[in-house]
């Protein structure tokens, strides 16, 4: 009985540790905010950047992004957008799917469309940078 009374004691996040979202939380919440922040540069960079040409034409954003820092710039915009938009929408998923299985399943859905999807930008991007003009 005194066994069971001392279990009793233990907190909830006591009861829960090591198991589910709990395990990794911190990381996660960390791991969205630095990109959050790596964003905001980013962004206002790639604006800019648009603002300053002087039309959006093939031969023109092809100069522009034949520029190596620009090209590299405009790929990590897109790796750290896959990224965070995965880390948030991975959020909805934990919290509002409950069944163990389609919550699995949504959330590896989930990852493949944004590797897909980071991929088929940096390719874009690669393309963009490596055609002709």
């Amino acid at each position: 009985m005194a066994e069971r009374h001392s279990s009793s004691l233990r907190s909830p996040l006591g009861r829960v540790s090591g198991l589910g979202s709990a395990k990794d939380g911190t990381s996660h919440w960390w791991a969205q905010r630095l990109s959050a922040v790596a964003l905001l540069p980013l962004t206002l960079w790639f604006v800019i950047s648009l603002l300053a040409l002087p039309d959006l034409s093939y031969a023109t954003v092809h100069a522009w992004l034949a520029r190596p820092l620009d090209a590299f710039l405009a790929a990590l915009g897109v790796a750290v957008l896959a990224r965070h938009s995965l880390l948030g929408t991975s959020v909805i998923v934990e919290d509002y799917v409950h069944g163990p299985a389609a919550k699995l399943l949504a959330l590896v859905g989930l990852r493949f469309m944004h590797v897909l999807a980071g991929a088929a930008g940096i390719f874009a991007l690669l393309r963009l940078t490596f055609g002709t003009p």
